[in-house]
């Protein structure tokens, strides 16, 4: 596996739409769009779990980068002119990016385990 991965969000980073995806995350998380965030973050701070997870990967070499939808289609454009469905999760290789969690699998997970099993 390439040694960078990317986690792109289905939110973007606007102040706007950062209050109101938190205020859907308070009062009706189960109907938020975007299950990556979900399973890695609790309302507030990222889940223990997948911080040590995340920590672990990042001692082992890997260089990982999280970005909110927008934010990767702005720093992507031109270099890859792939249209992906959101949240994905990517990994970088020397000539493209590949898939390596799809939308739909994020989507289906139940909790952070899935999502880590998926990655080690």
């Amino acid at each position: 596996m390439s040694k960078k991965i990317l986690f792109i969000y289905n939110a973007n980073s606007d102040t706007g739409s950062k209050m109101l995806d938190f205020a859907h995350k308070i009062v009706s998380p189960t109907t938020y769009n975007c299950n990556l965030y979900s399973l890695t973050h609790g309302n507030l701070t990222e889940k223990k779990q997948w911080k040590t997870f995340r920590e672990g990967l990042l001692a082992e070499g890997y260089e990982l980068e999280f970005f909110h939808k927008d934010e990767f289609q702005e720093s992507y454009k031109s270099k890859f002119g792939h249209a992906f469905t959101y949240p994905i999760i990517l990994v970088e290789t020397a000539h493209d990016l590949e898939v390596l969690v799809t939308t739909e699998q994020l989507n289906a997970f139940e909790g952070v385990e899935e999502l880590i099993a998926s990655l080690g």
